[in-house]
């Protein structure tokens, strides 16, 4: 007479063989994740056509036979390095817009040093961005180009915009782009004027730490970089979560330094008096008027970004005086909406559709 239970059920023991499989391979893939080096990004073969000081302007190689008139220059935020555009084969937005037959220029940045400490608002708008714009007429031959800044890369974008609405530009678009600083209600904490002496910061250390900046943003997601870790183990078997969860960990702990007097105006004018939603918003005593900008436009918001949230990029669209012009509002994250699976399904085919008939 047989004693115990019924056999396991084939579909268990598979069930079972698999588990264990992936906890192997995990234990095995996970002492590679510690050793292997860091994968390289930003790789999309270019020239470097300025280097001065905390600013840096690439120009890409083209990658398709017939290329757009109109050149296209990439403003990266300020706080971040510029390969978010450029992350690898076939996850890149540069590489696409290339593809895609665009002439493509980045403005990207480098950690501000001790004696760019000095560096303000009217310095990025009134010279780094008009240097760019220069030297790109000069490489391209074309007196119009494209503009496109993420984050506060679009701030900076929009400034130079307003004060330059006479200029060269043909076409803008911001990408997460902040004008109600109210609505970024963490920010607003963390630098609420009662507690946070921003003169006593910057004149302690000169250029605002890359620390604070990332725990700061570390504090919109308290528990984030911990759930990202789990989620990283559970997952080690899997090559293609691991090499991406490389890629976005790599750039997101890639804080750059602010210059100081650079970071003294800005919180200042934007985070304590609002002044872009306000009104009385001044770039070396010129008044910014948003309403002067007319030439195309495209804002585009991600639906759950925790960075620049909708409420506080929103406004934008009625601020900026273009007849033609276009907010679109798609699914992602600050991050996921401009690099990785989410953006090359949905934002990189919107933004080249709207371009092409823009850039002749």
């Amino acid at each position: 007479m047989s004693g115990g239970g019924a056999a396991p059920a084939p579909d268990l023991i598979d069930q079972a063989r698999i588990a264990f499989d992936r906890a192997l391979q995990r234990n095995i893939k996970g002492i590679g994740y510690f050793t292997s080096p860091a994968p390289v990004l930003g790789a999309s073969p270019k020239d470097v056509l300025i280097q001065r000081g905390t600013m840096n302007l690439y120009h890409y190689r083209p990658m398709a036979d017939e290329v757009y008139r109109v050149p296209l220059l990439l403003v990266m935020a300020t706080t971040n390095r510029g390969y978010v555009f450029d992350m690898v084969p076939g996850q890149s937005l540069v590489e696409f817009l290339l593809k895609a037959g665009y002439d493509v220029f980045m403005l990207d940045w480098s950690p501000p040093r001790a004696d760019e400490k000095h560096l303000g608002l009217a310095d990025y708008v009134l010279d780094f961005i008009p240097a760019c714009v220069a030297r790109i007429a000069e490489e391209t031959g074309e007196d119009e180009l494209t503009v496109v800044g993420y984050c506060f890369g679009g701030v900076l974008s929009v400034l130079w915009a307003a004060l330059h609405a006479d200029g060269p530009m043909k076409n803008l678009v911001c990408f997460t782009t902040p004008v109600d600083f109210s609505r970024m209600e963490l920010f607003q904490a963390w630098a609420d004027k009662r507690f946070f002496d921003v003169d006593r910061l910057i004149d302690t250390f000169g250029n605002c730490p890359a620390d604070m900046l990332y725990a700061a943003f570390d504090l919109l997601r308290p528990a984030g970089r911990i759930a990202g870790n789990i989620r990283l183990w559970d997952n080690m078997w899997n090559d293609d979560f691991v090499k991406s969860y490389r890629m976005f960990d790599r750039w997101t702990s890639d804080m750059l330094p602010l210059a100081g007097q650079y970071f003294r105006e800005t919180t200042r004018q934007l985070i304590w008096d609002n002044q872009l939603m306000e009104g009385g918003m001044t770039v070396a005593g010129r008044p910014v008027d948003l309403a002067r900008i007319t030439a195309p436009f495209l804002h585009v918001v991600a639906e759950h970004d925790h960075i620049v949230p909708y409420a506080a990029s929103h406004p934008l669209i009625d601020k900026v005086g273009s007849a033609d012009k276009e907010e679109v509002v798609l699914k992602g994250g600050h991050v996921s909406l401009v690099a990785g699976a989410n953006a090359i399904r949905r934002l990189w085919p919107r933004l080249d559709e709207w371009l092409q008939e823009r850039s002749t």
